[in-house]
């Protein structure tokens, strides 16, 4: 299944797309297609005798020279003259999807930024009639890059946004409290001695030091477990049965003060305990996907391996 970032908003892979494309769907009604070629016949190309009916609309081109209707003249553009840069499309079950799609590869040497204003101006508009997917390959790179921009421009998130991707350091104020100083366990044990709150905590399960709260957790759908991944690589069982109840092998909290890599500018990296030195997780502003399928942006994450719960 697709994964809700936000309200009519979806992420997914190419399985998630051809499904709805083969089946219909009673509420997603655009796609946005992120994938090295723009044809419809991609779908059938991964997979054998896959065919999806489609009836064009428009396509559009950057530099050349041509009809307005299909030419878009960019001369800061550095894509080659005539190169494709959407087509739109109905498609699908009785043509009732919306599909556009933005011919991107899988490759550092691609430029996002060529394609990103048509995409995000698509959602906008998607996100107005309907509910719209917007898929890659994998569903975990360049479809998470796009939405992330979408965030960043709807929810005015640029400024920490290019915080870190330039690597500098975060505004403190942007972090949570670190619950394993004196003053705040005080301030909580004073609260449970009212008979105000219960409050669990996560302790380094090596020193028992409290490195989060239960309201420093970031909750999230589960996604499909290992049916969410591309690469198979544990057979035992049967990974493919979806009436079993999956369960995260991680917490995803909210940047706290005791991370500091994470205050200090770092796009990824390990998440040691600040007494111990024991490694609890892994951070990463890019994304990390869970255990259960689902992808999380940006990621804190706590190995429930590497902490206990209880209360404080």
């Amino acid at each position: 299944m697709p994964y809700l970032v936000r309200e009519h908003l979806f992420i997914g892979n190419i399985g998630n797309a051809a499904e709805i494309l083969q089946n219909g769907s009673e509420e997603i009604t655009h796609i946005l297609s992120i994938l090295s070629s723009a044809s419809i016949s991609f779908f059938s190309q991964w997979r054998n005798g896959l065919t999806i009916p489609a009836k064009e609309i428009r396509k559009v081109y950057v530099g050349g020279s041509g009809s307005e209707d299909d030419l878009v003249d960019s001369p800061k553009s550095p894509l080659s003259p005539k190169k494709l840069l959407y087509s739109l499309e109905y498609a699908g079950k009785d043509l009732k999807l919306v599909r556009m799609a933005a011919p991107l590869r899988d490759m550092e040497s691609e430029d996002l930024l060529d394609y990103l204003d048509v995409c995000l101006d698509f959602i906008d508009e998607s996100r107005k009639e309907g509910s719209v997917l917007v898929h890659c390959f994998a569903g975990v790179s360049r479809s998470a890059a796009i939405i992330t921009a979408y965030l960043m421009r709807t929810e005015q998130l640029s400024q920490e946004g290019d915080s870190y991707n330039r690597g500098e350091s975060i505004d403190s104020s942007k972090f949570g409290a670190d619950p394993g100083l004196p003053t705040e366990v005080s301030e909580v044990e004073s609260s449970l001695d009212k008979g105000l709150v219960s409050t669990p905590a996560y302790r380094c399960k090596k020193c028992r030091r409290a490195v989060a709260l239960q309201e420093n957790v970031v909750d999230h759908m589960p996604g499909e477990g290992e049916t969410s991944f591309e690469w198979h690589k544990r057979r035992s069982g049967n990974p493919f049965n979806k009436g079993v109840e999956i369960e995260c092998s991680s917490i995803f909290v909210e940047p706290l003060h005791w991370m500091t890599a994470v205050e200090e500018g770092a796009l990824e990296g390990k998440l040691s305990c600040v007494h111990c030195e024991a490694r609890l997780g892994y951070f990463n502003w890019s994304g990390i996907q869970c255990s259960c399928g689902s992808w999380i942006t940006p990621a804190f994450q706590l190995h429930k391996s590497r902490v206990d719960i209880s209360a404080v």
